[in-house]
């Protein structure tokens, strides 16, 4: 476990602290941005983070730009017993890794948001032949998940939340308000995403030389983040299939969903408009825009921005989603989750 943040930089805590927290995971994307949310938080002290990869260095040589002035040392000297005087972690591991940290967090009474797949998937079955076997069932029916627009009651009274893909997270806030309204019939989701969705360990798909001048389709017969969609969309009342294909883009960071759904009757543009001013009214980090948004207009930020129309010559419904895949795809939506868990106001420490 790091030193105390108050032996290696100062915290620029700006309220009452009410929780103290540490990051599992913090040298990858997700886990580095969370801590820097962490670290410039009013409210929640950052004591702690920790790195499988980046042993003896500190958060600040390996991300200098977030300027997190904490020491980093190897997860394999965490002992999470001696964590049980912290109150929340943020436990940032690929999938099949964070089960058995957060099952050992949990032992010790932290409330946890896990930013992996490891708990998103209710059904122990389906998490089984997307993923392989788990390594904590008997805590996968005690998750919430995390999309905060839709769950932020379960959210709040919460001690372990499940953070959404990002590619979910997207496509479920541009296609709820029309699934809860039963005005769904087909769905189509095109996505796009910068190559930091794919994480820090380069491969064949992300290097630069694959990426750089091009657009690519890649999991087409069937990305994991597909079973997350069709969950939550049979949460709100449509029992189909969503066809869901997802892009890389020669982008750092910045997520593209465009929504294409055949209404179950004729919809037009002021009815759309009106289901999802009504949906998302008073949301804080959503925004409803007249023109389809692009990723810059939200990046580095929590804010999911929504643009709906009606095709005239078709009668589609056409969504557009743009998130920041960093933020509100992962750690924004992370500290969001966090924050209602320990009874903050959910938008503390995010923009």
């Amino acid at each position: 476990m790091s030193k105390p943040a108050s032996a290696t930089g100062t915290q620029p805590l700006s309220g009452v602290p009410v929780a103290r927290a540490c990051v599992v995971g913090a040298s990858g994307y997700a886990g580095a941005l969370a801590a820097a949310i962490l670290w410039n938080h009013p409210r929640i002290v950052l004591e702690a983070v920790t790195s499988r990869g980046e042993a003896g260095r500190t958060l600040q040589e390996v991300y200098p730009r977030y300027r997190v002035p904490m020491a980093l040392e190897a997860l394999e000297a965490l002992e999470p017993e001696r964590l049980g005087a912290l109150d929340a972690a943020l436990v940032s591991y690929p999938h099949g890794a964070a089960a058995a940290v957060v099952a050992a967090l949990r032992a010790e009474g932290l409330r946890v948001v896990d930013l992996s797949a490891d708990f998103r998937l209710r059904d122990l079955e389906t998490h089984r032949a997307w993923y392989g076997e788990h390594g904590a069932p008997e805590l996968l029916g005690k998750a919430v998940f995390g999309l905060t627009e839709l769950h932020r009651a379960e959210v709040s009274d919460a001690d372990l939340v499940a953070n959404p893909g990002c590619y979910t997270t997207a496509a479920v806030l541009a296609l709820a308000p029309l699934a809860r309204a039963g005005l769904i019939e087909d769905a189509v989701v095109d996505a796009k995403s910068g190559v930091t969705g794919a994480g820090r360990e380069p491969t064949q798909t992300t290097h630069f030389v694959s990426v750089s001048e091009s657009v690519s389709p890649y999991a087409v017969d069937g990305h994991r983040h597909a079973p997350e969609i069709d969950q939550e969309l049979l949460g709100l009342g449509f029992n189909g299939r969503v066809t869901f294909t997802p892009h890389l883009v020669p982008l750092s960071q910045g997520l593209l969903a465009s929504c294409y759904v055949t209404p179950t009757r004729d919809v037009d543009e002021d009815e759309l408009g009106a289901l999802y001013a009504e949906a998302y009214e008073g949301e804080p980090f959503i925004e409803l825009a007249d023109d389809p948004p692009g990723v810059s207009d939200v990046r580095e930020t929590n804010v999911c921005r929504i643009s709906t129309g009606i095709e005239s010559r078709t009668g589609r419904a056409l969504v557009f989603a743009a998130i920041d895949n960093l933020w509100k795809g992962a750690s924004g939506q992370a500290v969001q989750n966090l924050n209602l868990m320990l009874g903050l106001d959910e938008t503390e420490g995010l923009t």
